[in-house]
């Protein structure tokens, strides 16, 4: 038999706890954020299978108690918004749109005043041309 099996042993045990490491870490961070606690979103953060946490004792209790926690404990109340009064998010994108609204008008005017000077231009070139002698068009010809 090749190799050492006890070395093997060792470098199993010590993936196995650095990936314990990382699902605690996982789920402080997911308590410390207020989310939903699932296997599939530990999973994710903790960048492990969700077998292995199906499979480690502690860490599948561990989860299963949280999500009962949070399944019975009503959602935290959230800041009463008085409803007269907009939020600073709504403020602040009113403003931002008639900013919006005011360049656009005058954008708008800049080129409804370019477009009557082009024609002006144009009206007066085709004068010109049809004031143009009969012999000034064959001698271009």
């Amino acid at each position: 038999m090749r190799g050492n099996p006890d070395n093997l042993r060792q470098a199993a045990a010590r993936k196995s706890a650095a990936a314990k490491a990382r699902a605690d870490q996982g789920l402080h961070d997911m308590i410390r954020n207020e989310q939903p606690i699932t296997f599939r979103r530990l999973a994710h953060i903790a960048c492990v299978s969700l077998d292995f946490l199906y499979r480690t004792t502690e860490i599948r209790q561990q989860v299963e108690q949280l999500r009962a926690q949070q399944q019975n404990t009503p959602p935290t109340p959230k800041q009463r918004v008085d409803s007269d009064q907009p939020s600073s998010v709504i403020r602040t994108l009113t403003a931002q749109l008639a900013d919006l609204r005011r360049r656009h008008r005058e954008e708008v005017n800049a080129l409804k005043h370019a477009l009557e000077t082009a024609h002006g231009e144009n009206l007066e070139l085709r004068r010109r041309r049809a004031n143009r002698q009969p012999s000034d068009r064959s001698e271009t010809s």
